[in-house]
Protein backbone atom coordinates (compact mmCIF):
# COMPACT_ATOMS: atom_id res chain seq x y z
CA UNK A 1 0.00 0.00 0.00
CA UNK A 2 1.55 3.33 -1.34
CA UNK A 3 0.97 6.78 0.58
CA UNK A 4 0.00 9.50 -1.19
CA UNK A 5 1.37 12.66 0.23
CA UNK A 6 -0.71 14.95 -2.41
CA UNK A 7 -3.76 13.69 -0.05
CA UNK A 8 -2.00 13.46 3.18
CA UNK A 9 -0.85 16.86 3.52
CA UNK A 10 -3.85 18.75 1.71
CA UNK A 11 -3.88 22.17 0.76
CA UNK A 12 -0.66 22.88 3.08
CA UNK A 13 2.18 22.66 0.24
CA UNK A 14 0.25 24.41 -2.49
CA UNK A 15 -0.15 27.42 0.29
CA UNK A 16 3.45 27.20 1.02
CA UNK A 17 4.40 27.88 -1.94
CA UNK A 18 1.79 30.91 -2.35
CA UNK A 19 2.93 32.48 0.55
CA UNK A 20 6.40 32.53 -0.57
CA UNK A 21 5.40 34.14 -3.69
CA UNK A 22 3.36 36.58 -1.97
CA UNK A 23 6.16 37.65 0.68
CA UNK A 24 8.64 38.37 -2.75
CA UNK A 25 6.12 40.36 -3.55
CA UNK A 26 5.44 42.19 0.18
CA UNK A 27 9.07 42.43 0.50
CA UNK A 28 9.32 44.17 -2.98
CA UNK A 29 6.60 46.75 -1.78
CA UNK A 30 8.58 47.46 1.45
CA UNK A 31 11.75 47.94 -0.98
CA UNK A 32 10.47 50.69 -2.82
CA UNK A 33 8.77 52.49 -0.20
CA UNK A 34 10.80 55.61 -1.52
CA UNK A 35 10.38 55.22 -5.16
CA UNK A 36 8.46 57.64 -6.85
CA UNK A 37 5.36 56.68 -9.35
CA UNK A 38 5.99 52.51 -7.35
CA UNK A 39 2.61 51.50 -7.17
CA UNK A 40 2.14 48.53 -4.65
CA UNK A 41 0.73 45.22 -5.29
CA UNK A 42 -0.34 42.02 -3.83
CA UNK A 43 -2.02 38.91 -4.67
CA UNK A 44 -5.36 38.08 -3.79
CA UNK A 45 -4.40 35.27 -1.76
CA UNK A 46 -7.56 33.19 -1.40
CA UNK A 47 -8.65 33.41 -5.66
CA UNK A 48 -4.88 32.43 -6.38
CA UNK A 49 -4.95 29.30 -3.78
CA UNK A 50 -8.20 27.79 -5.16
CA UNK A 51 -6.95 28.17 -8.94
CA UNK A 52 -4.62 25.99 -8.09
CA UNK A 53 -6.71 23.62 -6.60
CA UNK A 54 -8.94 23.89 -9.26
CA UNK A 55 -6.18 23.11 -11.62
CA UNK A 56 -5.25 19.67 -9.71
CA UNK A 57 -3.00 21.66 -7.38
CA UNK A 58 -0.63 21.40 -10.35
CA UNK A 59 -0.21 25.20 -10.51
CA UNK A 60 3.57 24.71 -9.04
CA UNK A 61 4.68 21.74 -10.61
CA UNK A 62 7.01 22.55 -13.19
CA UNK A 63 9.15 25.90 -12.99
CA UNK A 64 7.06 29.15 -14.29
CA UNK A 65 4.10 26.98 -14.50
CA UNK A 66 2.31 29.93 -12.60
CA UNK A 67 4.38 32.74 -12.56
CA UNK A 68 3.52 34.94 -9.91
CA UNK A 69 6.33 37.50 -10.37
CA UNK A 70 5.51 41.42 -9.19
CA UNK A 71 4.89 41.96 -13.18
CA UNK A 72 2.49 38.96 -13.19
CA UNK A 73 -0.87 40.30 -14.55
CA UNK A 74 -3.25 37.92 -11.45
CA UNK A 75 -1.09 40.35 -8.94
CA UNK A 76 -3.47 43.34 -7.50
CA UNK A 77 -2.54 47.14 -6.98
CA UNK A 78 -2.83 48.78 -3.69
CA UNK A 79 -5.53 51.59 -3.05
CA UNK A 80 -3.80 53.77 -0.78
CA UNK A 81 -4.84 55.44 2.18
CA UNK A 82 -3.23 58.57 2.01
CA UNK A 83 -2.02 58.90 -1.68
CA UNK A 84 1.53 60.80 -2.20
CA UNK A 85 2.05 63.36 -4.60
CA UNK A 86 5.50 61.39 -6.10
CA UNK A 87 2.47 58.57 -7.07
CA UNK A 88 4.18 55.88 -4.67
CA UNK A 89 1.65 53.99 -3.75
CA UNK A 90 2.83 52.42 -0.70
CA UNK A 91 2.13 52.24 3.08
CA UNK A 92 4.64 50.94 4.80
CA UNK A 93 2.28 50.28 7.89
CA UNK A 94 0.24 48.14 5.55
CA UNK A 95 2.94 46.78 3.97
CA UNK A 96 4.44 45.49 7.29
CA UNK A 97 1.27 44.46 8.64
CA UNK A 98 0.86 42.54 5.56
CA UNK A 99 4.35 40.85 5.50
CA UNK A 100 4.09 39.61 9.43
CA UNK A 101 0.65 38.29 8.71
CA UNK A 102 2.09 36.27 5.88
CA UNK A 103 4.82 35.49 7.95
CA UNK A 104 2.17 33.43 10.66
CA UNK A 105 0.41 32.35 8.39
CA UNK A 106 3.19 30.66 6.14
CA UNK A 107 4.69 29.13 9.97
CA UNK A 108 0.75 27.87 10.42
CA UNK A 109 1.07 25.59 7.21
CA UNK A 110 4.65 24.76 7.91
CA UNK A 111 3.48 23.64 11.43
CA UNK A 112 0.82 21.62 9.61
CA UNK A 113 2.33 19.50 7.14
CA UNK A 114 5.33 18.89 10.25
CA UNK A 115 2.44 17.38 12.55
CA UNK A 116 1.35 15.72 9.28
CA UNK A 117 4.67 14.06 8.18
CA UNK A 118 5.05 13.12 11.92
CA UNK A 119 2.05 11.26 11.95
CA UNK A 120 2.75 9.46 8.40
CA UNK A 121 6.66 8.45 10.53
CA UNK A 122 4.80 6.54 13.62
CA UNK A 123 1.78 5.05 11.17
CA UNK A 124 4.96 3.39 9.31
CA UNK A 125 7.05 2.74 12.39
CA UNK A 126 3.92 1.68 13.22
CA UNK A 127 3.51 2.89 16.84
Amino acid sequence: MSINFKDALGVHPDALKLRAERTKILASNIANENTPGYEAQDMDFGATLQQIRDSGGTGFSSPGALSLDTDAPDNLYRVPYHPTRDGNTVEIGVEQAAFSQNASDFQTSLTFINMQLKGLAKAIAGQ
